[in-house]
């Protein structure tokens, strides 16, 4: 007898996880929610190579000549911002809150990224006194809930971000489930313990750019015109979003993929809007230069990037950094092989967890549990983070020298090759072997 996929958990649509999905609704009542990132599957940066110099260009010898990495975001406008965010890499740590991760995690991760050269961000509900120690460089991030909004913390911050969307769940506002809520949590964003936290979706005193220029200047008033001020968009209308930002005066872009993770999002937002970070990058490049600013704002992306050569790519494509937040939490001991009855207990295992949502993280990352956060050594993790970097910038300079570029900065579009007709078609990369591409032409440089 002919099987025509008709078995239950077997059909391409009802599949056991679809078939999980809806069990679990018809008992709760709700959607589900979880952490971590998209279980999507999209064309990736390993659908892109890259082009190492044999003949027509001459390769950078690997110990003996140097590839630089200097990084500056917010230099474009020297009357506006006295001191832009120098990094000596073009790497930073992306937001995330201090209740969504624990206080010895945010700290180890400021030590990690201080000790590379580079900063990180507090993510929503305020500056953590803590982290603000431990950051050499710390970006403040102002989202619409205003959560421990804090003029001496603005004027105490390297560089101001304001959240107008996240990749993982664009279009909604943060949540903190209640057990997240501790005491300490609840005091920074004046909130009732143990009650689930959701932010608003949008900010209160703007509704467009007009508007948001006018907070802009208001906030570089505040500042005294020291600081850059970054906007943080997620991947969904690139071109147009983009070019709205550039009109609000915004000294840098923040454009996070659909790759980019969470503590917690509804799965359906997770699983089905946004777009990929592949797929926006050149987009957003060409957005910038379309209004004559490159060089006056600079784009930072954001979204499921693991390693250095991920970061070569973004750089190649037309970004001026990134920022990373998964890789360093599994640098810092995410999904490590360790407290199996505690991974267990949560219904998961090493190398599968996605339970930041619960509180009960097994390595004592994302908890406000005092014995879980017991587990997390600021100055080991932080040593942690800082070697992950270092082997990160190694790989990114290593792609650079082999390409013959004395700076990571002049990686470009033309160094790569696409694999995937899908990925020639997010990139404009030609197809590697017939030298065309998918779809429409980028034309220009970067």
């Amino acid at each position: 007898m002919t099987d025509h996929g008709y078995t239950q958990g077997r059909s391409h649509i009802w599949t056991s996880d679809t078939i999980r999905d809806i069990h679990a609704k018809a008992e709760l009542g709700r959607y589900q929610i979880r952490g971590f990132s998209t279980f999507r599957q999209f064309p990736s940066w390993d659908d892109l190579v890259f082009l190492p110099a044999v003949m027509t260009r001459l390769p950078l010898e690997g110990y003996r000549e140097h590839c630089e990495t200097r990084t500056i975001i917010g230099g474009g406008k020297p009357d506006l911002v006295a001191r832009p965010l120098e990094l000596d890499i073009p790497i930073y740590l992306t937001s995330m809150s201090f209740g969504a991760l624990g206080t010895n995690a945010k700290i180890a991760l400021g030590k990690g990224f201080s000790a590379a050269g580079s900063a990180s961000s507090t993510g929503e509900g305020g500056m953590l006194e803590e982290e603000r120690a431990a950051s050499t460089k710390l970006i403040y991030q102002m989202t619409p809930s205003r959560y421990g909004l804090d003029l001496e913390h603005l004027r105490k911050a390297d560089a101001i971000e304001i959240a107008l969307g996240q990749g993982a769940k664009p279009g909604t506002g943060g949540l903190l489930l209640g057990m997240k809520v501790s005491e300490k949590v609840a005091k920074m964003r004046t909130l009732p313990m143990g009650v689930d936290q959701r932010s608003c979706v949008r900010h209160p005193d703007f509704l467009g750019a007009d508007d948001l220029q006018v907070k802009i200047i208001e906030l570089r008033e505040a500042t005294d015109y020291q600081v850059p001020i970054f906007l943080k968009l997620a991947a969904c209308r690139v071109e147009y979003d983009v070019k709205v930002a550039c009109k609000t005066g915004c000294d840098a872009i923040l454009l996070d993929g659909t790759e980019g993770a969470t503590a917690a999002a509804p799965e359906y937002q997770l699983d089905n809007c946004g777009i990929p970070l592949i797929a926006a990058v050149r987009t957003a490049r060409r957005a910038i230069e379309d209004l004559g600013m490159s060089g006056k704002i600079q784009l930072v992306v954001s979204g499921g990037i693991r390693n250095g050569v991920d970061v070569a790519k973004c750089l190649a494509l037309g970004a001026d950094a990134v920022a990373i937040g998964t890789s360093a939490l599994i640098a810092l001991g995410c999904n490590s092989p360790q407290y199996l009855d505690d991974y267990a207990a949560l219904g998961t295992a090493p190398g599968a967890c996605h339970h930041c949502h619960t509180g009960r993280c097994p390595v004592g990352i994302t908890t406000q549990d005092p014995e879980l956060e017991k587990r997390i050594d600021p100055e080991v993790g932080g040593e942690r983070v800082a070697k992950f970097l270092r082997a990160t910038m190694m790989e990114c300079t290593g792609v650079a020298k082999s390409v013959g570029k004395r700076n990571v900065h002049n990686l470009e579009p033309e160094d790569l090759r696409a694999t995937s007709l899908e990925a020639s078609a997010f990139t404009g990369v030609p197809l590697a072997g017939v030298e065309w591409t998918v779809g429409p032409q980028y034309l220009g440089g970067r």
